[in-house]
């Protein structure tokens, strides 16, 4: 499990024969002994036989489902991708951001938003996971004036594009002039265009970047239902609530937001408008956050709906608002074909062999 709290302990974490279950304990890090692992499971909705050893293979038997609307895909490995489908992770948002170091020209941010449009969603496709994405300037490099207003030329054409289901990471870094110029003008173009807004609150002076982006939402008339307001923490969630937007939650080790505050969170304030997501990216993160948050959340008793709603359903009604996600995009899939290539590409190297799902056959019609 993510996060810094102190935890109450689990007596048969101690258990040596947790060490055959390949999942770690929430109050020690120590192996958990298998029963105790499967009543978790049990408690989340979780196949108990979705180990790390595990093959994926479509939905757990208990229908359980995640949504990761908040994950940087593009940082992590196919390991990560296949580790996810087992855990129940049925679906991701890649919002666009920050690469780590400043990026040169438009064409490399040209290149990422084509990767995150592209590629990343044939290769999640090819690992059981279905990927969208937002598209964006973020805040952070918003800050070099010429690369802003080249980037701002081809959001537009970004934007339209299969799979995007909202204008983002917008909002604010350091709160300067120049981020609150591009802040206010995708706004617009999202509003223009009818796309939900998904913001980035900052990580320094927080309460009062949140509150100023509030600000900023309520002066161009946006609808709160149709914008998200992530990273946020406790000291800003009630705000965000208090005006009717979606609140949204990273869990995310040590920095913004830990599982066990998580789960107190809902219990405080119930799920409606509540969303758990990951935000793992190339730093020390967890993309297993969101069924490790729902387990831990089964274990201190909130109930299976409050569960589903902050982890799964909550997710899809705000980012399926312009119907580039749907439910039947998981729940009928197409079968995964590890053969098949993007761009002269394939997700395999030499000798690896390729994972080929079957069809279910068509239903016996007589006539």
């Amino acid at each position: 499990m993510t996060g810094p709290e102190t935890r109450p302990p689990i007596p048969a974490c101690e258990d040596a024969a947790g060490a055959e279950a390949g999942y770690a304990c929430p109050c020690c890090g120590d192996r958990l002994p298998a029963e105790l692992v499967a009543r978790i499971l049990a408690g989340a909705g979780l196949p108990a036989q979705a180990g790390p050893g595990a093959r994926p293979s479509g939905l757990p038997a208990s229908g359980a489902r995640f949504i990761d609307p908040h994950a940087h895909m593009i940082s992590r490995t196919t390991d990560d991708y296949e580790a996810m489908a087992r855990a129940g992770v049925v679906a991701v948002i890649e919002p666009a951001f920050w690469l780590g170091q400043p990026r040169t020209s438009v064409g490399s941010y040209r290149d990422y938003l084509s990767t995150i449009t592209g590629f990343e969603r044939f290769r999640a496709g090819q690992f059981g996971i279905r990927h969208y994405c937002t598209v964006g300037l973020n805040p952070k490099e918003a800050n070099d004036p010429e690369l802003a207003e080249a980037v701002m030329d081809i959001l537009p054409a970004f934007a339209l594009k299969d799979g995007v289901v909202a204008l983002g990471e917008l909002g604010y870094d350091e709160q300067t002039a120049a981020e609150d110029r591009c802040f206010r003008a995708q706004v617009e173009l999202a509003r223009s265009i009818g796309l939900p807004i998904l913001i980035h609150t900052p990580h320094r002076d927080k309460t009062r970047g949140t509150l100023r982006t509030l600000d900023v939402l309520r002066e161009h008339d946006v609808d709160p239902a149709h914008c998200v307001i992530d990273h946020l923490n406790e000291e800003t969630v009630a705000a965000a609530l208090d005006r009717g937007f979606w609140a949204a939650f990273s869990i995310y080790p040590g920095t913004k937001m830990g599982n066990e505050r998580m789960t107190e969170i809902v219990r405080r304030f119930g799920p409606e408008r509540l969303i758990v997501d990951s935000a793992c990216d190339w730093g020390v993160s967890d993309p297993l956050a969101v069924p490790k948050t729902a387990a831990l959340m089964a274990m201190r008793g909130i109930p299976e709906a409050a569960i589903r709603r902050v982890t799964y359903g909550n997710a899809l009604t705000v980012y399926g608002l312009n119907g580039e996600m749907r439910e039947e995009h998981w729940l009928d899939p197409d079968p995964i074909d590890q053969r098949l290539l993007f761009e002269g590409n394939s997700v395999l190297r030499g000798g690896q062999a390729a994972r080929v799902d079957t069809p279910p056959p068509d239903p016996l019609v007589i006539r």
